[in-house]
């Protein structure tokens, strides 16, 4: 039972690996069938390596139903959206909300379920197995381990040129081997600092945060820290993109950054790091937690408020108030029904009671500075069609499948730029809220976001590749400023110097410390070399 399910998860359940293995046209033929043949029988035997000590009459049923479930869970969403399971995809998965998990369920999934998981299950219910002394089935189990290593260490030496070439020209392809490369990263999750077992205390950074006291006259700062979601910098036309996707912001007199990279591919990793007063090579060496800019902010004086229209801050915002955009503020009218469908509200619910939200803070605070975290559900997919309200579509027709596979390319690009499009009229509508403020505070907007989307190119979809591997549209990620002139007199910072600053080469490394100088914050952790407007400070 073992060897035939072992060799059914391994033929069935990796057909994208061999769609990409024959799809390699730098292998030759002879290469491709040898490749095929090795990983096929060395995945199955790496899997009765790990049933092997399972085989017995009372645990083999149940083991290989899990092997089945998750082999054609895995084998579906790397099938149809290119992804690849890696330690930094399971943290994201299981990170994940009802929302999301509901856009990625469709025929497709259920067909893969049934053909790959159940279908199998149900045939290895049926098989009667026969009781055995339990010195039979150990020495059983014991060959069946033996020959499963052998079985591993003949395929590597046969092929071993071609698979070092694969495993250096396509490293990714370690992350596509179903179910192992599931099992490895959950693994690594419940062995790794940010994983399943209890991480502990952060540890204390910028103990010495203070904010600088307002001058007589001075009016405390205001920002509205908008927390973009897989929104790609190059469909934003600020940047040059051909159709009109931000046509309101350009209205604004906005500062638009065009060479910005994320810290990650996916929200689990970048947002963290994002908000992490390291930069990304030390913030991911890092063994234990780390108090993050908002904890700084929020030792330094200043009152700090996140509220959260996606899938939860990751931890970020534990020490801070919180707040989910969907819960009505105090005080504030009822959420129109317009602004939300489900359980789920378009990211214009951010502002409304944005304001009384912002009164129930500690007033002693809100007279030192404010910073606001707006964390939106931005573009993120595969049901980017959800994400826009009906009025707001001005790109058609729009892909309304979550198979994004199945979508014309053209559908595909339209319901992406229409989630681009309405995140131009939230930021929009912010700063038209911010002016509204110009008389209590010197205001400023800025938007970030996480992580950028792959639509289609080199066939992958949605966003979560290795970081070393990853495309350029998962990881170059836009990033929007906006202050009016009052708020660049009380800076010294004008919009002109940070224009001519806006093509440098930025990184989510720079986004805390420029926060940081922004707001005042005095620290000796303060890294001028990574603050975005450093430049312009310094001029006379």
């Amino acid at each position: 039972m073992v060897v035939v399910g072992a060799l059914w998860t391994a033929l069935a359940c990796n057909w994208p690996l061999w769609r990409l293995i024959w799809q390699l046209e730098e292998f030759g033929l002879g290469s491709r069938m040898t490749l095929l043949a090795v990983l096929a029988l060395g995945t199955a035997a790496l899997l009765c390596v790990l049933l092997a000590p399972l085989a017995w009459a009372r645990t083999v049923r149940p083991a290989l139903i899990v092997v089945f479930a998750c082999a054609a869970l895995i084998a579906h969403f790397i099938g149809t959206y290119g992804v690849v399971i890696n330690p930094s995809m399971m943290r994201n998965a299981m990170q994940t909300d009802v929302r999301e998990v509901r856009d990625l369920l469709g025929l497709g999934f259920l067909a893969s379920l049934l053909v790959l998981g159940v279908l199998p299950a149900a045939v290895l219910m049926r098989v009667a197995l026969r009781p055995q002394r339990w010195s039979v089935g150990l020495r059983r189990n014991a060959v069946l381990l033996a020959g499963s290593l052998a079985v591993v260490a003949l395929g590597l030496f046969a092929s071993f040129a071609d698979m070092a070439s694969l495993m250096r020209g396509r490293p990714d392809v370690r992350y596509m081997i179903t179910p192992l490369n599931g099992f490895y990263s959950l693994a690594a999750q419940a062995r790794g600092p940010s994983g399943l077992k209890p991480a502990g205390p952060p540890q204390p950074v910028a103990t010495d945060a203070s904010v600088s006291p307002l001058a007589q006259g001075q009016r405390p700062r205001l920002l509205l820290l908008v927390v973009g979601e897989t929104a790609r910098a190059d469909r934003f036309s600020l940047n040059g993109y051909a159709r009109s996707t931000s046509p309101e912001l350009a209205r604004r007199d906005v500062v638009s950054f065009s060479d910005v990279t994320s810290c990650g591919t996916d929200t689990a990793s970048s947002l963290p790091c994002m908000f992490s007063l390291l930069p990304r090579d030390e913030y991911v060496a890092l063994d234990r937690p780390q108090e993050n800019l908002l904890d700084v902010l929020q030792r330094s004086g200043l009152a700090v408020l996140w509220i959260d229209n996606q899938s939860g801050c990751k931890g970020l915002c534990q020490r801070i108030p919180n707040a989910l955009a969907r819960d009505p503020a105090v005080g504030a009218p009822p959420l129109p029904a317009a602004l939300c469908r489900g359980d789920e509200c378009f990211d214009l619910a951010l502002l409304h009671g944005l304001e009384h939200r912002i009164a129930a803070l500690d007033p002693a605070r809100r007279a030192r500075g404010i910073v606001v975290v707006l964390h939106q559900m931005g573009s993120h997919g595969p049901a980017y069609y959800l994400r826009t309200p009906d009025e707001r579509k001005p790109f058609q027709p729009e892909c309304r499948s979550v198979s994004l596979r199945s979508c014309d390319k053209a559908a595909l690009d339209n319901a992406y730029d229409n989630t681009i499009a309405y995140t131009d009229h939230v930021l929009a509508r912010a700063i038209d809220w911010l002016e509204t403020q110009s008389g209590a505070y010197d205001a400023a907007l800025l938007y970030i976001s996480d992580h950028g989307e792959s639509l289609g190119e080199n066939q992958l979809y949605l966003h979560g590749m290795p970081y070393r591997l990853a495309p350029r549209e998962q990881t170059h990620v836009p990033m929007v400023a906006w202050w009016p002139t009052h708020t660049a007199r009380a800076s010294g910072i004008t919009l002109e110097c940070a224009r001519r600053l806006s093509a440098r080469p930025l990184t989510h490394s720079h986004l805390a410390h420029t926060v940081l100088a922004w707001m005042d914050v005095r620290t000796a952790s303060l890294r001028k070399d990574l603050d975005a407007f450093a430049a312009c400070r310094e001029r006379p």
